[in-house]
Parts: structure tokens; C-alpha cells; sequence
């Protein structure tokens, strides 16, 4: 699926960026699908509110019982002072997460492609194993930052095994906070676990404080169908997206049959939805 020029580029930069990758009618069905699942909600009655800034979900048994389930997740900047959405429904949402693509046929067939599966296997994963996925929506205006981080750090195995899988579900741009990432920087080593503690819900354990160089990031600025694969330690981002455009995603994340899911990961499956490959 992939040449070596592309896996040799994956290699170096941390990265691939492999444009029009999905045609514009499987994102339009899976953009469909969210909407209709949102349209579904109570929001009133369901979800909890996700940033990467303030970690608000880190004690939430919503957030941390959503590996097995559709959960839907709320922009910090949707509510008013008083706690009310401030927004419609449908322009509030952060995302949906974390096992649509063993939870819903939609989701489902988006995510095992032959093709994906085929990319991923050319860069080392022979036997991988999808284990969580989420529908970004980067609402336009009120669109929360993600901070500079790593993808092992939330989700680990011995040995290191997981890849991102990002797909634009519509043009990302610097506008409308399109990723970011830090060329090379998985040469860096991990730089903190998070992971969970019995008495105190999920903590962030420091492993190296020097700061990335986000001056040396380049924007991944893609058209709609762009499938980004992230290695596991490469840094990446993304803005606010303050623009009148949302900036739809989807993500994947995908890990090595062989390695070990560790125990005090925050992401943990039911027992009757054991994890699945392509």
C-alpha cells in the first residue's frame, strides 16, 4: 500500500500525510452518522464537559467508562455562567468517543478499510488491534485548543506499539485549527504517563519537564480525505479554532496484538467487547 519513499518519510519525520486518502462520500456518510447520533441525545441528561487544558474529565466516571461505549463529550466554552448550554446542541459537542468503530456499522465500516489496514500493516503493526476511536468536531468559534502532546502517553503497551490514525472529514487549515505537528520529535523519548491511581482517579506522571520546540512545528494544512498516521511519541497539536468553519476529524488509534495494554491505562475495555483487528 505504501512505498518506501512513504514509510521512509514516516521514519524520519514522526508522521505521513497521505491526501485524499478516503473518498468525499465515506466522510460524508460518517459525518452523517455523527450528526444523527448527536440529533439522538438528551444533552441535557448525557455527557461531560473535555479539555486538554484544564483536565476537567480526570475524575469523571463518564470520561473514564467511555472505552466501551459512545460517549459524548462537551466543549468547555458551550456553557454560560450558569451551566447552561449557551449554544445548540449540535454546535457544543467536543466529540464523541471512544468505540464507535465496534459500537455503530457506520463507524465500523469507515474504520475497517481494507486500505487502512493495509498502511497500517506496511508500518510494522502485521497484527494490529483498533482500540479507540473519536469524532473531533472542532466546532466553529468555541472549538477547544489540544495541547502539545504525545499519543503514548494516554495509551501504552510494552513495548511501545500505538500509531494515530487522523482522517479530515473537511479541509483543516490554520483557520480552523488544523494539527500540528513537531517533525522528528518521537526521537525525543516519552515525556509523561497518564495513567490511573486507586487513590486519586487519574494523574499525569512527569517523566522529562524540558518543553517541546514548538517553534520548529509545521501545520498539516490537508484537504478533506487526508488520513495523517502519527507515530506514538511524535508531539502534535492543534489551536482553537475561533474561524465560522468546523474543522470535522475522525481519529483511530491502533496497537500491536503481540504487546502488552497495561493495566493502569485510563482506557480500559469490557470484557465482552474484546478488541479487534481490521
Amino acid at each position: 500500500m505504501l512505498t518506501a519513499e512513504e514509510i521512509a518519510a514516516f521514519h524520519k519525520d514522526g508522521f505521513l500525510v497521505l491526501e485524499r486518502f478516503v473518498a468525499p462520500e465515506a466522510c460524508d456518510a460518517l459525518r452523517a452518522r455523527a450528526e444523527a447520533l448527536v440529533a439522538e441525545v438528551d444533552a441535557e441528561a448525557l455527557g461531560s464537559v473535555f479539555s486538554t487544558t484544564s483536565r476537567v474529565q480526570d475524575r469523571d466516571d463518564y470520561f473514564l467508562g467511555s472505552g466501551g461505549a459512545i460517549g459524548f463529550f462537551f466543549e468547555a466554552e458551550a456553557f454560560d455562567a450558569e451551566g447552561r448550554l449557551a449554544v445548540p446542541k449540535e454546535r457544543a459537542l467536543n466529540k464523541l468517543g471512544h468505540a464507535m468503530h465496534d459500537l455503530d456499522p457506520v463507524f465500523d465500516r469507515f474504520s475497517r478499510n481494507p486500505e487502512v489496514a493495509a498502511a497500517v500493516a506496511d508500518l510494522g503493526l502485521a497484527e494490529a488491534r483498533l482500540l479507540q476511536s473519536m469524532y473531533i468536531f472542532k466546532q466553529p468559534g468555541i472549538g477547544g485548543e489540544v495541547v502539545p502532546h504525545q499519543d503514548a502517553t494516554f495509551l501504552r503497551t510494552e513495548p511501545s506499539s500505538v500509531l494515530g490514525l487522523w482522517f479530515a472529514l473537511e479541509d483543516a487549515d490554520r483557520d480552523n485549527g488544523c494539527l500540528w505537528a513537531l517533525p522528528g520529535g518521537q526521537e525525543l523519548g516519552l515525556k509523561s504517563l497518564y495513567r490511573r491511581d486507586s487513590a486519586e482517579g487519574m494523574v499525569m506522571e512527569v517523566l522529562d519537564g524540558s518543553p517541546f520546540d514548538l517553534t520548529a512545528g509545521r501545520p498539516l494544512e490537508v484537504p478533506k480525505g487526508t488520513m495523517v498516521v502519527l507515530h506514538g511519541l511524535l508531539p502534535h497539536w492543534s489551536a482553537p479554532n475561533r474561524s465560522p468553519r468546523s474543522r470535522h476529524a475522525y481519529t483511530l488509534h491502533v496497537i500491536d496484538g503481540r504487546a502488552r495494554y497495561l493495566a493502569d491505562n485510563w482506557l480500559q475495555r469490557p470484557p465482552e467487547l474484546p478488541l479487534r483487528g481490521f
